[in-house]
């Protein structure tokens, strides 16, 4: 094996460039993987901007496929040579937020509080797999092996992408005969959209103004497509439901007015689901929180990890309930990194997802 890798790695605001670290060492609770397939998030493009912090030097990327090639002393239950994805989130098991079951805020608190997405670590606080090679740590928790029947592209999006999206209905707690909005069909809310109609809402209605984008979400459940520079938005939902409201409004772009117009479009009791990663500030406003005695709940989440959530999405595709292939628009090599970065940032051309293969 080599003793070098190439990597994308964040040197300062607005340059990820690629170039060559050591292939990591493997301890015993870990395990490295040969990335086959990974893909930029949207909080990649943020990283890049310098809108979230992380350290210089650091590899980012936090969405993984690929193939076990060293497995740590302690690492049972796995063999080298197996195809595995790990989930962005990769939790330890042993930590007190796992054991309150809220595996995505693994991490431990300060006298000043908690870090936000402590259980975030590729890309985030450890090197990360838009390289050559990956350390996944506490492999036992996080590596999900892949059914041989499905390909690369088609988990791609289990990670990250389909995680949070889904867990924008689920925290949201959609039930069955439940009327959703989503806001901002970009690959989240895309997959937010997919998961209120599999958890039984019959009508759903996808904001944006991409066309492609709308398109895409009528495929993946929207009942109604609203394309917010025609008609505003607010005024065409409560038409569209006879002015009774939403039963969940859910945010998956990260603005203060796609946060406000989901609150504007509850009924009374409804509840906002919050997906978005927020780089401002964000005011409730008193009017439409209704000075707070609305019944309303504003839940936010973080994408679920570890290897049994993993499984489930993975059954999900397996099942063909959804197919998330259409998400993936363009395919660069890691040496085009820079190029994929450029045409995902400015979404160029249409994009939706890249897969980037070494």
């Amino acid at each position: 094996m080599a003793h070098k890798m190439k990597a994308a790695i964040f040197v300062e605001p607005n340059r990820i460039v690629l170039d060559e670290k050591p292939v990591p060492g493997v301890g015993p609770l870990d395990a490295l993987i040969r990335i086959t397939t990974t893909t930029i998030c949207g909080t990649d493009v943020h990283i890049l901007k310098g809108e979230y912090p992380v350290a210089r030097g650091l590899t980012i990327g936090h969405e993984p496929v690929g193939i076990i090639e060293k497995l740590g002393s302690a690492v049972s239950g796995y063999r080298e040579g197996q195809r595995v994805i790990a989930g962005a989130i990769t939790p330890s098991g042993h930590s007190a937020a796992c054991l309150c079951g809220c595996h995505s805020q693994d991490g431990p608190g300060t006298k000043h509080g908690f870090k936000p997405m402590g259980g975030w670590r590729f890309g985030n606080t450890i090197d990360g797999a838009q390289a050559e090679y990956l350390l996944v740590p506490d492999a036992m928790t996080n590596l999900a092996p892949v059914p041989d029947e499905l390909t690369d592209e088609q988990v791609l999006m289990c990670p990250d992408i389909m995680s949070t999206g889904f867990s924008g209905a689920e925290r949201g707690k959609v039930k069955i005969g439940d009327t959703v909005a989503v806001f901002a069909q970009g690959p989240v809310g895309l997959c937010a959209t997919a998961g209120a109609r599999l958890m039984g809402a019959t009508t759903i209605i996808g904001v944006d103004a991409v066309p492609a984008r709308l398109h895409i979400a009528r495929k993946m459940g929207a009942d109604h497509v609203v394309d917010f520079t025609k008609v505003d938005p607010i005024d065409e939902i409560m038409r569209l439901t006879d002015g009774r409201g939403m039963d969940v409004a859910i945010e998956a772009l990260g603005r203060q007015e796609t946060f406000e117009a989901a609150l504007r479009v509850l009924r009374p009791g409804g509840t906002l689901s919050s997906l978005g990663v927020y780089s401002t500030e964000l005011k409730i406003p008193r009017g439409p929180f209704l000075a707070g005695l609305g019944d309303h709940s504003i839940v936010t989440t973080l994408c679920p990890g570890g290897k049994e959530r993993m499984r489930r999405l993975m059954q999900v595709i397996a099942s063909s309930r959804l197919d998330t292939t259409a998400l993936v628009t363009h395919r660069f090599k890691l040496d085009q990194i820079e190029e994929a970065y450029d045409h995902f940032a400015n979404q160029r051309d249409g994009v939706l997802k890249v897969a980037i293969s070494p």
